[in-house]
């Protein structure tokens, strides 16, 4: 059994970590500052013995003693990470300045969720690892593109300075149950549009393309990321390459909704990628690991949790 900080650990994808964490049977160390965590993601796992919620900012250092840490802390939408766009960068790389100096003291292995943004707007499609990306440094995304291009910066000069033990995964778009309702986020958008009878929006022409993976099979890549051989550090994408147009994806939802929404063009905003798309060879190779949920049953189960959770 391993003690096992989770940074950001009430958010999305941290929740189902923290879950996945506890039916291995360890004990976990949720830590979250609720700006987009919410504690009704971990509110089930609040009676598990193993179980321990902190409210605590990454910016600020941390003293506790565990085993393994998972750093997932930042705000990962639009929306939320431009609401202040100066913090955002602060939590991506003073937090991993602050997780690593823990790892680095404690001798332990430490993983970055790092993001897919980092290849900016790609120049090369689909996109593999070794392909340093095209970011607008300058731009509204930059605080979030930016700050976790630097966060990788760190882990791998603390790797190579400190010998501390790294492993950096690239995450493509998640979707699944315990999505912020709010946080603008393609999936969370059309799904609440429909159910609620609004106008479904799109922005741009609707040709531009995203790869959805369901948020099980992403936690099932992060998991075995983290307890891979010594040695490899990533970073490594994880992501479901299927490739679909945002019209495509409004039709989906449409369908399993049942809903009589209408679609409504908007201008495309600033920087916003026109495809995106992992090559998983890596992980694959590395990790055994492909994604196993197809489009349709992943939005089934998202849109039955959207249903309870705007009801």
């Amino acid at each position: 059994m391993k003690r096992i900080l989770v940074s950001g650990g009430a958010g999305f994808l941290g929740s189902h970590l923290c879950e996945r964490l506890l039916n291995e049977g360890n004990e976990v160390l949720c830590v979250d500052n609720l700006f987009t965590g919410r504690k009704v993601n971990v509110h089930h796992l609040m009676d598990n013995k193993r179980f321990e919620f902190l409210r605590h900012d990454v910016t600020f250092p941390l003293f506790v003693e565990v085993d393994q840490i998972y750093n997932l802390a930042c705000p990962a939408s639009p929306v939320h990470y431009q609401f202040d766009p100066v913090q955002t960068t602060k939590t991506s790389v003073i937090g991993a300045i602050n997780m690593l100096g823990l790892a680095k003291r404690l001798k332990i292995r430490i993983l970055q969720a790092s993001t897919s943004e980092v290849y900016g707007d790609p120049e090369i499609h689909p996109q593999p690892e070794s392909y340093k990306g095209s970011v607008n440094t300058i731009g509204i995304r930059a605080c979030y593109d930016e700050g976790k291009r630097c966060a990788e910066t760190l882990f791998f000069d603390y790797h190579r300075q400190h010998k501390v033990d790294i492993k950096v995964m690239r995450i493509f778009n998640t979707y699944g149950p315990r999505m912020h309702p709010n946080d603008g986020r393609v999936v969370s958008n059309f799904i609440v549009q429909a159910l609620r009878g609004e106008d479904i929006t799109i922005f741009g022409d609707g040709m531009q393309t995203r790869s959805f993976c369901y948020v099980d099979d992403l936690i099932e890549g992060m998991y075995r990321l983290m307890n891979s051989r010594p040695g490899f550090t990533g970073p490594v994408n994880i992501g479901n390459p299927g490739e679909f147009t945002m019209l495509e994806l409004a039709e989906k939802v449409l369908q399993i909704t049942g809903s009589k929404s209408k679609l409504k063009f908007l201008p495309l905003p600033q920087d916003d990628p026109m495809q995106r798309q992992p090559v998983i060879d890596l992980a694959k190779k590395e990790l055994g690991w492909e994604p196993k949920v197809q489009l349709e049953e992943g939005l089934t189960k998202t849109i039955a949790y959207f249903k309870q959770a705007i009801s």
